[in-house]
């Protein structure tokens, strides 16, 4: 098969618009996780302002990697969920915790 090296590097270029950065996988992962409220989400995520959790839900949203369902409560509830089309970036998000944890153990092996 005859690869078209500026399709691939193009399309590598979206994929990183999508999800690159240093919250938006975390989020995913958190969302993926079971937390569903924007505090949850923001509890699990280590150094996360509420300003930049609110800013990177809304451009997963307009990704469509997260829904957001807000239901008519007292207080209004607010519910965050992964789309099937998130959840179709599963397994390379597994791959790339696996590959992190072993080059983790690679740079800190002694030579």
């Amino acid at each position: 098969m005859i690869r078209n090296q500026q399709e691939e590097v193009q399309a590598l270029q979206d994929t990183i618009y999508v999800i690159g950065g240093k919250w938006r996988l975390p989020i995913i992962n958190s969302i993926c996780n079971g937390n569903k409220r924007f505090r949850e989400i923001e509890r699990s995520i280590p150094g996360i302002t509420t300003r930049m959790l609110s800013r990177e839900l809304k451009d997963l949203e307009m990704n469509k990697l997260i829904t957001r369902t807000v239901y008519d409560e007292t207080p209004v509830l607010v519910e965050y969920e992964s789309t099937d089309y998130c959840k179709s970036f599963g397994p390379v998000i597994l791959a790339m915790i696996a590959w992190g944890k072993e080059h983790k153990k690679k740079i800190t092996q002694k030579s």
